[in-house]
């Protein structure tokens, strides 16, 4: 995505108060609002500027066909217009992890993050361009076979502070973040398994954030869900040092924190790496 024109990016806010939303989505896409809205509210009441929902936050099925099911034209739904009255009613950034967008094919849907200002209007959608897939003993996840890919790569302005998007999946290709960069703050709504998560979660997310040198939030669902499937949780605040300033193992819950510009500058200027890249 091509910056914005100089003039026309406002100056950068000292700090930024920020929380993730965890949660452990079911099959009732009613119910998901509802436990949604009682975290943004809690979020919004201790201060946060920005809070960002989790990959799937909306249903986790018991079928993949399910989010097909569930889907909606871009720009009208009763999933979108609630992330526009969540984000207007709380004054709020609203980056609202993932909701099913229909695609030209009736089998396919895109896995996107649509992003909302403090007034309500969608200011970005992301389309998420990796698609996970593994297979070991029972586990088989294949995202391909229900989500269309997105091509785009999405950088957004959130009052002066560069926030690079990205889902789940997309955490394990870097160069996707160096599209991004530079970035002062990257998320990851996510719904990692179980089995992934505890073996590379924790790792990958801080090797993005040491090595892009930027804040790093990733909300993520945590829990037993109702339709059997177990998500690893763990939704984090990453610094730009790859510190790891809170942590929600498991359940409904925030993390949250201030961003400070000055870390920011004090780790690139301490260790320019981004200043010495070759390639």
């Amino acid at each position: 995505m091509p910056d914005q024109p100089a003039d026309a990016v406002p100056a950068a806010t000292p700090t930024l108060a920020v929380a993730g939303v965890q949660m452990v989505s079911a099959t009732d896409p009613a119910a998901n609002r509802a436990a949604a809205a009682r975290l943004i509210a809690r979020a919004a009441e201790g201060g946060a500027r920005v809070v960002v929902l989790p990959e799937y936050f909306c249903l986790l099925g018991r079928r993949d066909t399910d989010k097909v099911d569930l889907r909606e034209a871009a720009g009208a739904g009763p999933l979108q217009d609630f992330l526009a009255e969540q984000a207007a009613r709380h004054r709020i950034w609203l980056i609202g992890g993932t909701v099913p967008i229909a695609t030209s094919r009736p089998t396919r849907v895109r896995n996107t993050c649509l992003v909302h200002g403090p007034d309500g209007r969608p200011i970005a959608r992301y389309d998420k361009i990796h698609l996970f897939g593994f297979q070991r003993g029972a586990e088989r996840f294949d995202e391909s076979a229900t989500i269309e890919a997105g091509r785009t790569p999405v950088v957004i302005d959130i009052e002066g502070w560069r926030v690079g998007l990205s889902v789940c999946y997309d955490l394990r290709f870097p160069e996707l973040y160096r599209v991004l960069a530079p970035c002062d703050l990257i998320v990851v709504p996510s719904a990692f398994t179980h089995t992934t998560g505890q073996a590379h979660w924790e790792v990958l997310l801080r090797a993005r954030a040491i090595e892009n040198q930027c804040y790093v939030l990733a909300p993520a669902q945590g829990g037993l869900h109702e339709n059997g499937r177990r998500t690893w949780g763990h939704s984090l605040l990453a610094d730009p040092w790859g510190d790891l300033l809170q942590v929600l193992p498991e359940g409904e819950g925030l993390v949250a924190g201030v961003l400070h510009r000055q870390r920011i500058l004090e780790v690139r200027q301490s260790l320019p790496a981004l200043a010495h890249r070759i390639l």
